[in-house]
């Protein structure tokens, strides 16, 4: 083992220690002056945060559905924690796809595929993808104060429209924002993008459970949102200012666009600089994930299909006339009290269980919830004291 010792220019030392290693290994120092960002040593140490500031960016985790077809408005269709708001953009079908950046480490993408076009598009059309955060989540930005932290947004797209693109940071809380082009240069191709975004030391982030940041990178938008000059610089939100120059994702039933590998880094970085993507395990992903979706439903099973795997089974007893009720504790604590609605393995109607396994549909209600547990119940009778009611649910508590 060697090392070298650097003395510093008035007192102290850096000490580099080399272990021994077989064969030859190389650590490049950029050909640039100033100083050597720690982050080209050190990707993990060097970050604030342990854990990955957005949940999901390798597209991992669809607890929903791996395919939605039809999609005209907004909503989390598919890809956990990865939303779009959409009005009058064109229809769209959603999918986790297998189609990714070669060499990377992804083995997921998230699918936008236009299926009915929209060529005219109308003052107030928006399609944005969007990446929503808890307040309390980002407290490390110190954002509103006089120390708040530049941030760097990073992520891979392959699109069939060439030319300009808007990546936009907003700020639920105080309605302000910030907004960035980007050029997709070449179509169907993988390309990554880097953005860096200045501090904004005008209006803090809640300190709670609330929606309150969000990364928008747009799709097409209408007039409403691009007469202006696009605004770069953090201020109070102008519609006209958010994303002028964007392309019109939906101008043809041939347009596809593809993302993975989403990160949000605390600081300024190149394409360079940027610290690799952070890639969890998949059991890990899909417990923070959780937070905010959860099911009964297998992984891989779209919420709400027609299938018994995963009911849940309870019997009538000491009522005579078949009334039940059960609770369920949640495996992780929701970000608030879920939104539940009660399937059964018939598929499509909701808010039924099932008399046994060939009976009729029974209504239930989900009660007295919390973000740790709620209790299920039937609300008409349905036979004598040891009949079945076969159930299953889904819970979200979305930003």
């Amino acid at each position: 083992m060697s090392s070298i010792k650097l003395k510093g220019s008035s007192s102290g030392d850096v000490t580099i220690t080399v272990p021994a290693a077989a064969g030859t290994n190389t650590v490049t120092i950029p050909a640039a002056t100033g100083n050597l960002p720690l982050s080209n040593l050190d990707h993990v140490t060097n970050r604030p945060n342990a854990k990955p500031l957005v949940l999901n960016g390798n597209m991992a985790v669809a607890q929903r559905s791996t395919s939605t077809t039809g999609i005209t408005g907004g909503g989390h269709h598919t890809i956990d924690r990865m939303k779009v708001d959409l009005s009058d953009g064109g229809t769209w079908t959603q999918t986790q796809d297998a189609d990714v950046p070669t060499g990377q480490g992804f083995a997921n993408s998230w699918k936008l595929d236009c299926t009915t076009a929209d060529t005219s598009v109308a003052a107030g059309t928006f399609h944005v993808a969007r990446y929503l955060f808890e307040g309390q989540d980002l407290q490390l930005l110190k954002k509103g104060t006089s120390s708040a932290e530049k941030v760097t947004v990073s992520f891979w797209i392959k699109a069939t429209v060439t030319g300009t693109y808007i990546a936009e940071l907003y700020d639920v809380d105080n309605d302000r924002q910030i907004s960035q082009a980007y050029t997709v240069s070449s179509a169907n191709t993988w390309e990554k993008k880097v953005l860096s975004f200045v501090a904004d030391t005008t209006g803090a982030l809640g300190d709670d459970n609330g929606s309150s940041f969000s990364i928008n990178l747009w799709l097409s938008a209408g007039s409403n949102f691009t007469s202006g000059t696009l605004n770069t610089t953090w201020a109070g939100q102008n519609l006209v200012n958010r994303v002028v120059g964007q392309v019109n994702s939906a101008s043809s039933t041939d347009n596809n666009v593809y993302f993975t590998g989403l990160q949000m880094e605390v600081g300024e970085y190149d394409a360079t600089t940027i610290p690799p993507f952070q890639h969890e395990s998949y059991g890990d992903n899909l417990q923070r994930c959780k937070r905010y979706c959860q099911s009964t439903f297998s992984q891989g099973t779209a919420i709400g299909a027609a299938t018994a795997a995963g009911i849940i089974i309870t019997c009538a007893a000491g009522t005579g006339i078949g009334r039940v009720a059960t609770g369920h504790q949640f495996p992780v604590s929701f970000r608030a009290v879920p939104t539940i609605v009660i399937h059964n393995q018939t598929g499509g109607t909701t808010g039924s269980g099932r008399n046994g396994d060939t009976g009729g549909l029974i209504t239930m209600s989900a009660g007295a919830a919390s973000t740790d547990a709620a209790h299920f119940e039937n609300s008409e009778n349905f036979g004598n004291d040891g009949a079945q009611l076969q159930f299953q649910f889904s819970a979200t508590s979305e930003l």
